[in-house]
């Protein structure tokens, strides 16, 4: 496991808070698409997406927080709480918020991002309780102090060439009878209706299919890449999980949408007009910068048609007693 830097940050000492027992990143997959979004190569700077991961995280509050209740009827009462691959944790700061006897560590190969999460600590009033790790999630979640009740990764798994060796790591961390919810796949992210009056209808399954193949390129290099088919509660039941349950969170923000959904929709698409530019036709590159366009009528900054509608799948497993 690469983790040069794997101490933990936080104020005080880790404690064992009860119970026995890190998107991940919240990241997405793709560029302009979740909190993973990269350039027109596939490597990415998670630190330099900082502000479009928290802009999304905070959109997207009502979905993670319904997740984090969700887990609560599983999970009542952890002790300790560790989000692998946290990015700027936002959804560390709604774990917390969730489960108030906890004490959560956040894990996140970039200290940027770590950074804003201790910095989000202080400002929300739990960084008594929290702590950071700065490590590579190719092995586990670094050295945290006692064995985990609950490891939350959303969206971090996929970023990670082994994710078996990977996903065997998180279970080293936990306790016996502890849950790992691991946030991987759901449905593509939309914006807008698929006739929108310019270019071809369908430009967002257009730019599905080449983010699709964008993904498979990314996976494909990185360091260590193992194929492996995203059975997930299959890969639970390989790396000695009993998987428990699975649940599909909706993301459902209706035209006209708020200012700040609005200027996500901006954000988001100008990543994958960027990213995924390669991959796409000359048609369908001019009608992205017509959307991207403020000074056009028919753009994303102005239509009362632009909406955003997502789902992300959650899958449960216990460690055995």
């Amino acid at each position: 496991m690469a983790q040069d830097h794997h101490h933990e940050h936080g104020s005080g000492p880790a404690h064992h808070a009860g119970g026995a027992h890190d998107h991940g990143r919240n990241h997405g997959s793709a560029p302009g698409q979740g909190h993973g979004d990269g350039h027109a190569h596939t490597h990415m700077d998670f630190g330099q997406m900082l502000p479009m991961l928290v802009q999304e995280a905070e959109l997207f509050t009502p979905a993670y927080l319904q997740a984090a209740e969700w887990l609560r009827e599983q999970r009542p009462d952890p002790g300790l709480i560790v989000d692998a691959g946290s990015g700027p944790g936002v959804i560390s700061g709604l774990l917390a918020e969730t489960f108030p006897g906890a004490r959560v560590v956040a894990v996140d190969v970039a200290e940027p991002l770590l950074a804003e999460a201790r910095a989000r600590a202080e400002r929300l009033g739990f960084a008594d309780r929290f702590g950071t790790i700065e490590a590579e999630l190719s092995e586990g979640v670094g050295d945290v102090e006692y064995p985990a009740d609950l490891v939350w990764a959303s969206r971090s798994l996929h970023h990670v060439g082994d994710q078996r060796a990977a996903l065997t790591g998180f279970v080293r961390s936990l306790a016996p009878g502890g849950t790992l919810a691991l946030l991987e796949g759901g449905l593509p992210t939309r914006f807008l209706p698929r006739d929108t009056g310019i270019g071809r209808p369908g430009l967002e399954a257009r730019i599905d299919a080449v983010h699709d193949e964008w993904f498979t390129r990314m996976r494909a290099e990185l360091p260590g890449s193992v194929p492996e088919t995203e059975d997930w509660p299959a890969l639970f039941t390989a790396v000695g999980l009993r998987h428990t349950a699975t649940r599909t969170f909706l993301v459902d923000l209706p035209a006209p949408v708020s200012d700040e959904a609005r200027a996500f929709v901006v954000t988001a698409l100008t990543r994958r007009r960027e990213g995924l530019a390669e991959g796409l036709d000359a048609e369908d590159l001019a009608t992205l910068d017509r959307l991207l366009d403020p000074e056009d009528k028919a753009s994303v900054h102005h239509r009362s048609d632009t909406f955003v509608l997502t789902a992300m799948t959650v899958y449960v497993g216990v460690n055995p007693e």
